[in-house]
């Protein structure tokens, strides 16, 4: 029957995985590749074998969530250190829900993107308030139920601790994925990662869904890597099509990869990008022009007293409960309107300190000591660093935010981010 007038063309099948005994091939392959190479990780020890019942150890649960979670936008040789510190200080879902946030972030400072610690704590206090302390056991309830959560991390939790058929998409999945069936449209937009949903739930291996989900995963990362893949150790390559691509041009009699014979292919690679022969495999995936992040600068003071046995205290002020870097500690800061002059930035400080300290500042006794560039994910922020001594106690305002003076030894065990370390 002929398509609705308006409606996209569906992808030909040189974009799908069709063919029963390819994608058992492929499960097999992939599994025993897996099973002889998989990296020793921590959180990798303690899970359950799926025996066809329900894994209910909660120590296993909680490892493969806290893992999961840290594991977003983060390498895995950065996650180990952090993980088992976690586990060691909160080994159960109780013990996590009993921690306050002041904890939390202190033990995820550094990590970044610190609203995950927050939503993974709070989801915690759900499970043992709410739901009797009892973790869903679907990827539909994971999701549904805990905040923080999303459509992966509730695929992971449910294939790898319940054994659940349903196939999970990530970074490295979305790259393997696209090169095996030469998907070049763009991966970030949304029709081409419901079809990437789609591939992954039809490719997971019934009997271990979990192991296929992580040597998936596993296969991204070290050998179908973004921009030298170990095409040679690849043990899929058979079934790759990028990788047949660039070995024997356009194959035949399959349509050409650029176009698939077919007009307005859905995950085809725009006409006016076509495929280049020099970047072989690493044409694919392929994704919209990043959005520049935007440009902020703040002026942040390191404010010094001496404290009572002589050592030197810094005031710490904390950062409002939602939005960026929330309910971290930080030195006071001020964001500044982009071009202000330099004495302007200062007088602007100056009365910002004011604030906090509650006696007079003179613009002109603080001493800049230079800039900090910190980028996270959306802003490119500098901070142009001062640093004030005061002389004698200072009382400070106890109207304004949560403050403390803190020693160097205390800073750097407090909730303070990446970029107040730098300063």
């Amino acid at each position: 029957a002929a398509l609705p007038a308006g409606d996209p063309a569906p992808p030909p099948s040189l974009h799908l995985f069709s063919d029963p005994d390819e994608i058992e091939a492929l499960r097999g392959n992939l599994l025993a590749w897996y099973d002889k190479c998989k990296r020793d990780l921590p959180w990798r020890r303690l899970r359950c074998r799926w025996r066809g019942h329900l894994c209910s150890d909660p120590s296993v649960l909680l490892a493969v969530w806290v893992s999961e979670i840290m594991l977003q936008q983060t390498q895995v040789a950065t996650v180990i250190d952090y993980y088992n510190r976690w586990m060691q200080k909160w080994p159960t879902l109780q013990a996590l829900a009993e921690a306050s946030l002041e904890e939390v972030n202190e033990l995820w400072a550094g990590l970044g993107y610190y609203s995950r610690g927050k939503r993974l704590q709070e989801a915690a206090r759900k499970v043992v308030s709410e739901l009797a302390s009892q973790m869903p056991r679907t990827a539909e309830d994971l999701q549904k139920l805990l905040p923080g959560v999303g459509r992966y991390t509730a695929g992971a939790i449910a294939s790898i601790s319940y054994g659940q058929a349903t196939g999970v998409v990530d970074g490295n999945v979305i790259r393997v994925l696209c090169r095996l069936r030469c998907i070049g449209a763009d991966s970030s937009s949304p029709a081409v990662i419901d079809r990437l949903w789609d591939m992954a739930s039809v490719l997971v291996d019934r009997s271990r869904p979990g192991d296929f989900n992580q040597a998936l995963m596993e296969l991204g990362a070290t050998v179908c890597t973004p921009k030298a893949p170990l095409c040679g150790e690849c043990p899929v390559k058979q079934h790759c099509r990028a990788r047949h691509r660039k070995l024997f041009g356009k194959p035949t009699p399959v349509p050409d990869v650029e176009d698939c014979g077919v007009g307005g292919c859905p995950l085809c690679p725009p006409a006016t990008e076509p495929w280049e022969s020099s970047l072989g495999v690493t044409n694919f995936p392929r994704k919209a022009a990043k959005k520049q992040p935007r440009v902020e600068r703040t002026a942040t003071c390191v404010l010094e007293r001496r404290g009572c046995h002589g050592a030197p205290e810094y005031l710490m002020v904390q950062r409002p409960s939602s939005g960026l870097l929330a309910g971290l500690w930080e030195f006071p800061s001020l964001p500044l309107a982009l071009g202000l002059q330099e004495e302007k930035q200062r007088e602007a400080l100056a009365d910002h300190l004011r604030a906090w300290t509650r006696q007079p500042v003179a613009a002109g006794s603080l001493q800049f000591i230079g800039e900090v560039i910190h980028v996270f994910s959306h802003i490119h922020q500098t901070y142009v660093v001062y640093s004030l001594s005061l002389d004698g106690d200072v009382a400070l305002d106890p109207a304004s935010s949560p403050s403390r003076w803190v020693t160097e030894e205390e800073f750097h065990a407090s909730a303070v981010s990446t970029a107040m370390k730098k300063v």
